[in-house]
C-alpha cells in the first residue's frame, strides 16, 4: 500500500492533561490500552483507554518516589513492569498489581542524572544512560532484584539514550558528543563491547544525537539530531542471527530541510511510517519511496507535516504497538500529552 498516493492527515484525538511541567517522554504498553507520560513534576502518570468511550484518563499518577525529573520511562516486554530513569540518579522499577502501581525496586549507580531506560527483547536485561557519560547495563534477576552486569565507558559527554535492538541483545547509545555506538557482546558471557561507533567519519550526524528508533524487522534504524537531520541506517542483521559475527551498521540516507529546529525525537512504526518530533513544534511523518534508487539505495519522502502539534518543543513522539488504528502519542514542554491518529481522508 502506497501512503504516498493517499491523503493522509494526522488528527488530534485527545490532549491528556494533568502534569503540571514539561512532559519529556511518553511509552506505551506493548500489551494493553495503557499509555505512561513522564515529567518536569517528578512524576509519571498512566494514562488508559476505556473500552466503551473509547477516550483516555488519568488512571494513577507514580509519585514520592523520584525527587527530580523523570526524564525516561519504558515498559518491559511483558507490559507488567514500568521503569522510570530519573535525575535524581535513580531508575525505579514499578509493576502493575492491578489495581495500582508498586515501586519493587531503586536502581542505583550513576553519578548524576539518568537521561534513558530501556528492556531487551526478552525482558533479561536493563540499560541505563547518564549525564556522567556511562551506559549501565543490569541483570534482571528472580524475586525483585537487578544486578549491575556492566558498565560501559567510551563516550565523552552526556548520553541522551539507550534503546536495544528489536531482535538480539545489541545495544544502542546516542550522546551529547554527536556519535551513536554499539555494544556487543561476542559470546554469551555478557562481556559487553563496544563493536562500532557511528560518527561524521561514517556520514553520522554533526551535532548532539538525541534518539534512536528501529524498523520492526530491526535491519533498519533511524535517528535524530540537533544538526536538523534524521538519517537512516541499515545492517545485515541476517548475517549476526546465524553467528557469523558483528554485521556493521552503514548510512543509507539523510533526511533534512524538514525542521528548522532541533529533532528530539524519532519513532518508527510497525507499518513502516518514521515520525519525528521537534522544537520546531512539529511532528513530521515520513516514508520509504515505492521508487527504489538501485545506485544510492532507499529514500524517504515526507508524507506530512503537523505544524504547531505543540505550543512548544516536542520531546517524544511514539507510535502505539497497535497495528489496527495507527495511533501516535506526543510529549511537550507545554505539559501536555495529546493521542493522534493518522487517518485516510476521502
Amino acid at each position: 500500500m502506497d501512503l504516498m498516493e493517499k491523503n493522509m492527515e494526522l488528527i488530534e484525538v485527545q490532549k491528556l492533561e494533568g502534569h503540571t511541567d514539561r512532559v519529556w517522554n511518553a511509552a506505551w504498553n506493548p500489551v494493553s490500552p495503557i499509555l505512561a507520560s513522564c515529567s518536569g513534576d517528578n512524576t509519571v502518570r498512566i494514562w488508559e483507554q476505556s473500552s466503551l468511550s473509547r477516550s483516555w484518563s488519568c488512571k494513577t499518577v507514580l509519585e514520592e518516589t523520584h525527587t527530580r525529573t523523570v526524564r525516561s520511562c519504558s515498559w518491559s516486554p511483558s507490559g507488567k513492569l514500568l521503569a522510570t530513569a530519573s535525575f535524581d540518579g535513580t531508575t525505579a522499577i514499578w509493576e502493575d498489581l492491578g489495581d495500582e502501581f508498586e515501586c519493587i525496586s531503586t536502581l542505583e549507580g550513576h553519578e548524576n542524572e539518568v537521561k534513558s531506560v530501556s528492556w531487551n527483547a526478552s525482558g533479561s536485561y536493563l540499560a541505563t544512560c547518564s549525564r556522567d557519560k556511562s551506559v549501565w547495563i543490569w541483570e534482571v534477576l528472580g524475586g525483585n532484584e537487578y544486578d549491575c552486569a556492566s558498565v560501559l565507558n567510551g563516550h565523552t559527554q552526556d548520553v541522551k539514550m539507550v534503546l536495544w535492538h528489536p531482535t538480539m541483545d545489541v545495544l544502542f547509545s546516542c550522546s551529547y558528543d554527536n556519535t551513536i555506538k554499539v555494544w556487543w557482546s561476542e559470546d554469551d558471557d555478557g562481556d559487553y563491547q563496544c563493536v562500532q561507533t557511528l560518527d561524521e567519519s561514517t556520514n553520522g550526524h554533526s551535532s548532539t544525537v538525541w534518539a534512536i528508533s528501529f524498523n520492526a524487522a530491526g535491519d533498519k534504524m533511524v535517528t535524530c539530531s540537533d544538526d536538523l537531520t534524521l538519517k537512516i541506517w541499515r545492517a545485515d542483521i541476517s548475517m549476526m542471527h546465524s553467528g557469523e559475527g558483528y554485521a556493521p551498521w552503514t548510512h543509507v540516507c539523510t533526511l533534512s530541510g524538514y525542521h528548522d529546529r532541533t529533532i528530539f525525537s524519532t519513532h518508527w512504526s510497525s507499518d513502516d511510517i518514521i515520525a519525528s518530533g521537534a522544537g520546531d513544534d512539529a511532528i513530521g511523518l515520513f516514508v520509504e519511496s515505492k521508487q527504489h534508487d538501485s545506485v544510492n539505495g532507499p529514500s524517504f519522502n515526507l508524507l506530512l507535516k503537523k505544524e504547531k502539534a505543540h505550543e512548544m518543543d516536542i520531546n517524544s513522539v511514539q507510535w502505539s504497538p497497535s497495528k489496527e488504528n495507527r495511533l501516535l502519542a506526543s510529549a511537550s514542554d507545554d505539559g501536555m500529552v495529546k493521542i493522534w491518529q493518522l487517518e485516510t481522508i476521502p
